[in-house]
């Protein structure tokens, strides 16, 4: 018999506030949708006319803050405090207009934990308050709180710990829910585990892609709207304006609602995406955004999350012990005297041979000095990636950083390089992922379904 609470973390997603969260913040309708009157309509099984007339029209200015969902109520309060809740946890300050968009997306939110809460108790599936209290003692502690500083913080950011507790039951009843009654029924074949097996050993050594995808439909008349829109997403995910989330959210992609994820791909899946994204992703780097690409029927932004050979060691799984050298700037200080300063710290980093000359060098121009063991090259950012797999121990990164923040440099003091792994995943390992999928795949099924039969009233 399975390990239930294993089971159980696959859907748990408490306190999961990423970029996805925020993918409420909307462009405006008009910057995404097709025109009214284009001649291209989009193909679907409704039969909705090329020249269609809107009678009556929906004013955006009416925004309806709560609900009633199968008689249960959602207040305007609940939205406030979880809204409060993403807000607080993400570090964000929204305009008035970005707040009432977030809004919005926190009742559809609230509307599927009703949803869930009321289809897992009619299954007899409950969540005991013992259940609920541990969990919301965990992400106090995630957020580096005790309990009681945790539901201080909750109150100080205009939330409360009951908003909270009420996505912990939402995920935990969800979770128990889907235990009992859909991973029983999922299953996978030995054959089929035999084949996946088969064709990994087949493609030994040849590389897979993580990708993300925003694809915008654009009818002729469009193209070129569209292409901006791209640049504009491009440009603003770069510069950490938004995060790739955000856009994901108006993708017209069946991967809208996993936040663009395409997952990995080997080389036969990528080869089943259009040529044009192929061959971007194969000239991209890891963390590189890639467009606007023109594809069939639009314009899509390629972000390549990772890459990988399959059944061989990655170098950026590489373990690497390092010292942090960091100076940091007079409040005041002019940009020309600041220049001078890193000059002359990446003057005094290139004289170091070896981490045992790093206290000496700190000390003589008045840096700080952190170590740093068993990190990972694959969790720093891309940039430092590609330069740490470069160095040989003893000698350090360029400076890097800015006046406001300081600047600081990396010295490699050593490096366990990972070992080389060419065996195959054991037969439970890939059965396991499998049966995620398909549970995955059946939730969100069938939580379109509660969506469909459920009675909602607007308020």
């Amino acid at each position: 018999m399975k390990n239930a609470s294993s089971k159980a973390a696959r859907f748990g997603r408490i306190m999961g506030y990423t970029g996805v969260a925020l993918a409420a913040l909307s462009m405006t309708a008009s910057s995404i949708a097709q025109t009214v009157g284009d001649d291209s309509t989009p193909q679907t099984s409704l039969n909705i006319p090329s020249n269609l007339q809107i009678f009556g029209k929906v004013d955006p200015n009416i925004r309806k803050a709560t609900a009633i969902v199968n008689d249960s109520v959602i207040t305007g309060t609940d939205v406030d405090q979880r809204v409060a809740l993403i807000m607080a946890a993400n570090q964000l300050k929204l305009s008035d207009e970005d707040k009432e968009r977030l809004k919005l997306q926190v009742l559809r939110s609230l509307i599927d934990e009703t949803l869930q809460i009321q289809d897992a108790k009619a299954n007899e599936v409950t969540i005991s308050k013992e259940q609920i209290d541990q969990a919301f003692n965990r992400v106090a502690a995630n957020f580096g709180k005790t309990t009681a500083e945790f539901r201080a913080f909750l109150r100080q950011s205009g939330s409360s710990d009951r908003s909270l507790r009420r996505q912990i039951e939402a995920e935990l009843a969800w979770s128990g829910y889907l235990r009992r009654r859909v991973e029983p029924m999922v299953n996978v074949g030995d054959e089929e585990i035999k084949l996946i097996l088969k064709r990994m050993e087949e493609n030994k050594g040849s590389e897979e892609y993580h990708l993300k995808e925003i694809y915008l439909s654009a009818s002729p008349e469009r193209q070129q709207q569209v292409f901006e829109q791209e640049k504009q997403m491009i440009a603003d995910i770069q510069k950490g304006t938004k995060p790739f989330e955000y856009y994901a959210q108006f993708s017209e992609s069946s991967t809208r609602s996993t936040g663009g994820d395409l997952d990995w791909l080997s080389q036969s899946q990528l080869g089943a995406l259009p040529q044009s994204l192929v061959e971007a992703a194969k000239q991209m780097q890891v963390g590189q955004i890639a467009g606007p690409i023109e594809v069939p029927g639009g314009f899509s932004v390629l972000y390549l999350v990772d890459k990988r050979k399959v059944l061989e060691a990655d170098p950026r799984d590489a373990r690497l012990s390092l010292k942090q050298v960091s100076v940091k700037f007079a409040a005041g200080l002019t940009q020309a005297d600041a220049n001078a300063r890193v000059a002359q710290f990446a003057k005094e980093l290139g004289g170091i041979h070896g981490c045992g000359g790093v206290a000496k060098v700190a000390s003589a121009i008045g840096a700080d000095v952190v170590d740093n063991d068993a990190v990972k090259i694959r969790d720093l950012p891309t940039q430092l990636q590609d330069i740490l797999l470069k160095l040989q121990v003893g000698e350090a990164t360029p400076p890097f950083g800015s006046q406001k923040d300081g600047v600081r440099a990396l010295v490699l003091c050593g490096r366990d390089d990972p070992k080389t792994n060419t065996a195959l995943p054991g037969v439970d390992q890939i059965r396991d992922q499998m049966e995620q999928q398909r549970v995955n795949r059946r939730a969100q099924q069938m939580l379109r379904d509660l969506r469909r039969d459920a009675v909602i009233e607007y308020r």
